[in-house]
C-alpha cells in the first residue's frame, strides 16, 4: 500500500509521454510536403473550380508518398525559390496521390512523379512537357530549372490565349 504514489506518479508519467508522442506526430496537410506556403486544392473537381474562376493555369503533380523518384522530385521542388513563388502566385496547385477517373491526365500513362499543365479552357497543354520522350511529363530533379521554365510558358500562353479572346 506505501507504494501507491510511486506507481501513481510512473503511471502519470507514462500516459504523458504517450500523449507527448502523439503531439509530435506531424499533421498531414494539402501539401504533402510539397510546400506549406502554397494553397493547395483538395480535389480534382476542386482545382477545375479554382482555375476557372480565377483564370490562372492548374498545375497537377501526381506523385506516390513511397515512391523515391517522387519524395527526391519533392526534395528538388520545395527548394527551388523561383517554382514555390510562381507555385504560390500564380498557380492553382494540386498534388494527388490517387489517379483521378479523367483519362486527359494521363496522356502517356499513369506513371509516378508527373507534372501536367490545364489551362482554363480545361484543355491539357500537351505543349508544355518535360525532357522525356518515355515519360513526357515528369521531371527529375536535377529538371527544376526547366520545370520553371516550362511553368512561365504556361503563364506566357495563357496570357497569349486570353488576348486573342476579348470575351473571357
Amino acid at each position: 500500500m506505501k507504494y501507491w504514489p510511486a506507481y501513481i506518479f510512473l503511471l502519470c508519467l507514462t500516459f504523458h509521454d504517450v500523449s507527448t508522442q502523439r503531439k509530435k506526430k506531424s499533421v498531414q496537410t494539402l501539401a504533402r510536403g510539397w510546400g506549406d506556403d502554397i494553397t493547395w486544392a483538395q480535389t480534382y473537381e476542386e482545382g477545375l473550380d479554382k482555375m476557372k474562376e480565377s483564370k490562372k493555369p492548374l498545375m497537377i503533380i501526381h506523385h506516390l508518398e513511397d515512391c523515391p523518384h517522387s519524395k527526391a522530385l519533392k526534395a528538388a521542388f520545395t527548394e527551388h525559390q523561383a517554382i514555390q513563388r510562381m507555385a504560390k502566385k500564380d498557380f492553382i496547385m494540386l498534388n494527388l496521390v490517387h489517379e483521378t477517373t479523367d483519362p486527359n491526365l494521363a496522356p502517356d500513362g499513369s506513371y509516378v512523379p508527373r507534372i501536367i499543365f490545364v489551362d482554363p479552357s480545361l484543355t491539357v497543354r500537351a505543349d508544355i512537357v518535360g525532357k522525356y520522350a518515355n515519360s513526357m511529363y515528369t521531371y527529375e530533379p536535377t529538371d527544376m530549372d526547366f520545370l520553371a521554365e516550362n511553368m512561365i510558358k504556361a503563364k506566357i500562353l495563357l496570357k497569349e490565349d486570353h488576348d486573342k479572346h476579348d470575351d473571357l
